[in-house]
């Protein structure tokens, strides 16, 4: 881990073990498997992916919301250092303030009993990051504030507001304890296209005003690349692809990210018919394919992909793939334009 790296996750595995079975072990879904990336300070880093690659899964290990079954998750914040998989109760609590997750759903993600100021202020009260009453709500108005809520809304509950009223209180709700880290799971998925343009540019404002890391799991591509600094592209628990934004969306090595840059939706009239079909539905993470796990729907697999694993390595500056053929593949292909 570099001295500006924030989350260093290396070779993580989250997996689950499927039912009983009264002879042999019981099957395992390998949720994430083997993963490993940095994520640098103060960056907004997108995870991509098709449902059922693993995205939330691995989002939700770094905040140690689901068992880590293999690997190591390192945070450092300069005068802290934990490792996330091995996590002490004590220190876990004080985790829990320097890392918080903003849910996909507005509508489900807050209490319809409380009010906005005592969703707001729950994190507070729980942590005992606040003593009194009065400073704590002086953190609830700051942080309503920021987001763009006014102050009465603190006294209404949550049915009074729209979606994207609601996932301002979520995010208001998210970054009261001042954390550093911040993993939104598919936070803009579920709201209209205008006002997830207000929410992005919020999360971009705090971003920069609180010095805040984010890791944007999302699989719309076309908000990762106005929004993220940094993506990574998975399928079936393993990472594909990662690279700064405008290397993979001007030059994708790995054909599972051109698939998916090319079925991004464009209004020239010229792309119309570009998009590339993957063949069937992605493979069960309980029982992946060998070698390369793309190679069931891959249009160029050949049969070194169906027996080895493909290595992780470097194509460019910061632009990693894991492709047997992606050298040859970029040469025989023009850059994939962003949408």
């Amino acid at each position: 881990m570099t001295s500006s790296t924030h989350i260093s996750v290396k070779d993580i595995g989250v997996h689950f073990t499927l039912g009983r079975r009264l002879i042999g072990k019981p099957p395992v879904l390998r949720a994430v498997d083997g993963v490993s990336l940095d994520i640098p300070k103060g960056c907004f880093f997108g995870l991509v992916g098709e449902s059922g690659s693993g995205k939330t899964t691995l989002g939700r290990a770094m905040l140690k919301a689901v068992p880590i079954t293999t690997g190591h998750i390192k945070y450092d914040d300069g005068d802290v250092q934990y490792d996330i998989a091995t996590i002490g109760k004590d220190e876990l609590k004080d985790y829990r303030s320097r890392a918080q997750l903003i849910f996909q759903d507005p509508y489900a993600a807050l209490s319809p009993r409380m009010t906005v100021r005592d969703i707001i202020a729950e994190p507070l009260e729980v942590m005992g990051i606040t003593k009194t009453r009065e400073e704590t709500d002086n953190r609830v108005r700051e942080i309503a504030a920021k987001c763009r809520l006014n102050l009465e809304h603190l006294r209404r509950f949550p049915h009074a507001f729209s979606g994207g009223q609601r996932q301002r209180i979520s995010i208001a709700r998210a970054l009261v304890c001042e954390p550093k880290f911040i993993v939104a799971d598919e936070s803009v998925a579920a709201l209209d296209v205008s006002i997830q343009a207000d929410i992005l540019n919020l999360l971009k404002q705090l971003q920069q005003d609180m010095d805040i890391t984010f890791l944007f799991i999302s699989h719309d591509l076309s908000v990762v690349a106005h929004t993220c600094d940094h993506v990574a592209v998975m399928y079936l628990g393993r990472l594909v692809e990662t690279a700064p934004t405008r290397s993979l969306f001007n030059a994708p090595r790995h054909p599972y990210t051109k698939a998916l840059l090319s079925a991004i939706p464009s209004l020239d009239p010229d792309d119309a018919g570009r998009a590339q079909r993957l063949s069937g539905e992605i493979p069960s993470p309980a029982n992946p394919p060998d070698g390369c796990r793309f190679h069931t729907r891959c249009p160029h697999a050949r049969e070194k992909c169906k027996i080895d694993v493909p290595k992780w390595r470097q194509m460019a500056d910061e632009h990693f793939v894991s492709c047997h053929y992606a050298e040859e593949l970029a040469e025989a292909s023009e850059p994939v334009p962003a949408g």
